[in-house]
C-alpha cells in the first residue's frame, strides 16, 4: 500500500514540475504583429455624397480590400491596384475595412455620414 502512495505522489509531482505553469506563458513561436507601413485611408469620416476614398501605403503595392458591415457581413471584396476605391454603393453607416498587402492585413473603421 505504501508503494502506491509513493508512485502516485511521484507521478503528481512530475506532472506539475513538467508544466510551465497555468498562467499564459510567452510563446516565441508566434509571429510578431505586423502592420502595413504608412497605411492611410482618407477622407474618413466620409460625407454621403463622396464617390471615392483613397487608400495609400508606403510601398503602394496591390491591396485586397474587404468591407464588412456592423454585423460582420462582407458586402464588398475587391483588389485595389491604384489608391482610389469606389464607395458609391455604400449607404450611411459604420463599416470595417480589411486591407491586405503582401500577406500583411490590417483592419480599420470607415464612417460614412
Amino acid at each position: 500500500m505504501g508503494k502506491n502512495y509513493f508512485f502516485t505522489t511521484l507521478f503528481v509531482l512530475m506532472f506539475f514540475v513538467g508544466q510551465p505553469g497555468f498562467a499564459q506563458a510567452g510563446n516565441s513561436n508566434l509571429p510578431a504583429q505586423q502592420n502595413i507601413e504608412g497605411l492611410s485611408i482618407y477622407p474618413n469620416p466620409v460625407n454621403n455624397g463622396k464617390q471615392f476614398i483613397y487608400i495609400t501605403s508606403k510601398n503602394s503595392l496591390t491591396k485586397k480590400i474587404e468591407i464588412f458591415n456592423a454585423l460582420g457581413k462582407r458586402i464588398l471584396s475587391t483588389v485595389l491596384v491604384g489608391k482610389e476605391l469606389n464607395i458609391s454603393k455604400l449607404s450611411t453607416g459604420v463599416y470595417i475595412l480589411k486591407i491586405t498587402e503582401s500577406n500583411v492585413s490590417e483592419t480599420r473603421k470607415l464612417v460614412i455620414k
